[in-house]
């Protein structure tokens, strides 16, 4: 199913959350599911959900409702789950680590094929079971396999060179957790970047908006 040109960058990013939503009313048994009672559950109205989804066509049948396999296949075809997409690590410290043994790639549609570092303490060996080459063994690597996302977990003053290198090799995706902004020239790239500080400082600015007279959600017990 092919995206309307139209759709607008907030319903694209809603929509992986109707998915993993609808991914944990499955496990939980739900098999049908009204728009209001989706809308409740996520903290979205009925209208706004049926509006998003109708940017990609007709779903769920008046009166009845969704059911909630075949939303999420649906949206999961939207999502692009099924289409095999590759990704690479670039950069194996700490967080890149962590991303590679703890990220559910597959549970996304995605196949984790390498890793690269420089440092000779990891090249050449692997982790959970991704082979870690080095560096330099980037575009030949690229040049026998179809790769379709890079991921950047490399100090900042290398992130601009790793990009240049992964767009020049035909990457078209790069998901960027450097906490620099990259510059990509052509517009059949898409950088996505994860800032974790930008979450942290607008959570900062909600909780020293609120006053003492604010509502909370953590009520103290009575004696």
């Amino acid at each position: 199913m092919k995206r309307n040109a139209k759709v607008s960058t907030a319903v694209i990013r809603r929509l992986p959350r109707y998915y993993r939503h609808l991914s944990e009313l499955q496990r939980a048994g739900v098999v049908r599911i009204s728009s209001s009672a989706l809308g409740k559950s996520m903290g979205l109205t009925a209208s706004q959900i049926r509006q998003d989804l109708f940017c990609f066509g007709e779903f769920g049948q008046q009166g009845y409702g969704y059911k909630v396999d075949s939303l999420k296949e649906e949206i999961g075809e939207i999502l692009g789950i099924h289409r095999g997409h590759t990704v690479v690590v670039l950069g194996t410290g700490n967080l890149g680590r962590a991303i590679i043994q703890n990220f559910k790639f597959s549970s996304n549609g995605f196949q984790l094929l390498a890793a690269f570092d420089v440092s000779p303490r990891v090249v050449g060996a692997q982790i959970a079971g991704v082979p870690v080459y080095h560096a330099d063994e980037l575009e030949s690597f690229l040049a026998g396999r179809k790769v379709d996302v890079g991921l950047l977990t490399v100090p900042i003053p290398a992130a601009q060179e790793m990009a240049d290198r992964l767009v020049a090799a035909g990457v078209r995706g790069i998901w960027n957790f450097t906490n620099r902004e990259l510059s990509v020239q052509r517009q059949d790239v898409v950088v996505e970047s994860v800032h974790f500080s930008d979450s942290l400082l607008a959570l900062s600015y909600m909780i020293s908006q609120g006053g003492e007279d604010e509502p909370s959600d953590i009520q103290e017990g009575t004696e």
